[in-house]
C-alpha cells in the first residue's frame, strides 16, 4: 500500500527533524526517572525532548517527534506545566503554543513534592479519622491490636507531615 503524501500551497511541509544521540538519551533518562516517581513515561519522555532542545517546540512537534498520541502528549504537558517544570513559550507570528523545560531544581522539586506528596498527607487526617472512628470498642486482643496500628499509623503521618517542610526546604537548597 503507497503511503500518501500531504501537500500544503504546492510544496511539501519540512520533515520534522529526528532525535540525535543526545536527545535519544536525554529522553531516555528522563523517562526512566518518571518511572521511579510512578509517573506515565511521557512525562519523563517530554521532559526529556524539552530538555535537550535548543527552541521550544510545539506539541505537535513533541508528538512528531517522540511518536506520542495527541491525548497523552496534552495530558502530560498539563501535568508538566501544573507542577512548574514546563512553561509556555508564545512565538511571534505564530498561533500555537510552544514549550520549553524549566531548569531551576529547587522550583522542579518544590513543585514536584506539592502535587505528589501534599495531597496525600492532606488526605490522610481524614483517612485517619475514619480509622479511628472504625476501632471497635471493648478490651480484647482484637481490639487491642487494632489500636496499635492505628496508633503507629497516626505517628507515622504525624511524622511524615513534621518532615514534608524538611524536604522541602532541603530540595530548595539544591
Amino acid at each position: 500500500m503507497a503511503v500518501k503524501e500531504k501537500y500544503y500551497l504546492g510544496s511539501r511541509p519540512a520533515p520534522e527533524p529526528v532525535l540525535d544521540d543526545f536527545q535519544r538519551e536525554c529522553v531516555a533518562i528522563f523517562q526512566r526517572a518518571a518511572a521511579a516517581f510512578s509517573l506515565a513515561p511521557s512525562v519523563g519522555q517530554i521532559y526529556g525532548l524539552l530538555f535537550s532542545s535548543e527552541e521550544p517546540l510545539s506539541m505537535d512537534q513533541i508528538m512528531a517527534r517522540l511518536g506520542t498520541s495527541r491525548g497523552g502528549t496534552h495530558q502530560s504537558l498539563r501535568w508538566l506545566r501544573q507542577i512548574g517544570a514546563v512553561e509556555r513559550h508564545f512565538m511571534p507570528g505564530q498561533r500555537k503554543e510552544f514549550f520549553a523545560a524549566v531548569l531551576n531544581l529547587r522550583k522542579l522539586a518544590g513543585a514536584f513534592v506539592a502535587a505528589r506528596i501534599n495531597p496525600h498527607i492532606e488526605s490522610g487526617h481524614d483517612h485517619l479519622e475514619r480509622l479511628r472512628a472504625s476501632l471497635p470498642e471493648g478490651n480484647d486482643d482484637k481490639a487491642q491490636f487494632q489500636r496499635q496500628r492505628y496508633d503507629q499509623m497516626e505517628r507515622w503521618h504525624r511524622f511524615l507531615g513534621d518532615l514534608l517542610p524538611f524536604i522541602q526546604t532541603l530540595a530548595g537548597k539544591f
